[in-house]
């Protein structure tokens, strides 16, 4: 059980360090490793790498699609191939050469899409996807991750390579809240418990998570009890835990950096109709597009803040 330090302090490490940092200590361990980057091998840390190895650290210029269609050549060929590149083209770009050469082929690859939804910031809508969980939820047996701190990152970066299937790794390149302790290791498809509760559960996912522990700290001084639950993997979704944190609380809300169509809010409310029907809401993107700004300005923009999970809590909370 992964060990939870929480204090709402940011985690000094930023993640595009260490996705650079665990890509090349997969590469120097394991001979089967093979990585592929659609020109962006400077956002994270691993350009030197690829200039001593460029055997094992292939850039392909910014072709996305066809990066895709290599990752799925080599896993055919028997290698483990880690894909790179922003959102937006690790999912919408290239959408059909993952289904295709790898899922449908049963080609085993590792996609990693960074700064997703409002992470993006600066790079504005064009870079900033909200549709790419929705879309990777609908290839059959794929894998999605949302990740929520730098431990998080290192532990399922280093299991997804040897995972079958599709494996899609949300996460952004900056910093954000350290909420678990160095070393912690994470098992795929199996949410954490970081907050007991009895009033409500507040589900959440990759930036979402800090949001949702400062909101059930504010709910907490109105003696509303909000049990937290990370589901780092949406796919496939632990539907026990939902189930189980739903049963106790008559109340579940869902906090995403996604749309709200076909994210985790879809995921959590197709799972509670399956099985218990439970009043749900949602902290997430609406039917909307990106657009320019700082992060901090897009949370507030789109909603995507402890105050208003807070509100939401508050309003869904009169509906039990």
């Amino acid at each position: 059980m992964p060990k939870i330090v929480y204090d709402g302090s940011m985690d000094p490490r930023t993640f595009k360090d260490v996705i650079g940092g665990t890509i090349i200590s997969l590469l120097e361990g394991d001979p089967d490793v093979i990585y592929v980057d659609a020109d962006l091998m400077s956002t994270i840390g691993t350009y030197k790498y690829h200039q001593e190895h460029p055997e094992r650290a292939i850039n392909v210029g910014v072709s996305e699609a066809n990066m895709m269609g290599v990752a799925g050549g080599l896993a055919a060929a028997g290698f483990k191939p880690i894909a790179h590149t922003f959102g937006p083209f690790a999912s919408r770009r290239s959408y059909d050469q993952v289904f295709l050469s790898a899922g449908y082929a049963h080609n085993d690859i590792t996609v990693i899409g960074t700064d997703p939804g409002v992470c993006a910031a600066f790079n504005g809508g064009t870079h900033m996807p909200f549709e790419d969980v929705a879309l990777y939820r609908a290839i059959p047996t794929a894998t999605i991750f949302d990740i929520t701190d730098t431990v998080m990152l290192e532990s399922v970066l280093r299991q997804a390579v040897n995972l079958p299937g599709v494996k899609y790794i949300r996460v952004g390149r900056k910093n954000a809240a350290k909420v678990y302790d160095e070393g912690s290791q994470f098992t795929p498809g199996k949410a954490i418990k970081l907050r007991e509760g009895k009033d409500i559960t507040l589900v959440a996912c990759g930036i979402m998570v800090h949001e949702a522990l400062q909101a059930a700290d504010t709910l907490a001084r109105e003696g509303i009890e909000a049990e937290v639950l990370d589901m780092f993997t949406i796919k496939p979704l632990d539907e026990a835990a939902l189930i189980a944190s739903a049963r106790k609380t008559g109340a579940v809300l869902a906090a995403e950096n996604h749309n709200k169509i076909g994210g985790l809010y879809a995921a959590v409310c197709e799972a509670l109709s399956r099985e218990l029907p439970t009043p749900a809401g949602f902290v997430a993107v609406n039917d909307e597009y990106g657009e320019v700004g700082p992060q901090d300005y897009l949370q507030e923009r789109y909603g995507l803040t402890a105050a208003n999970i807070a509100a939401k809590a508050r309003e869904l909370l009169k509906k039990k």
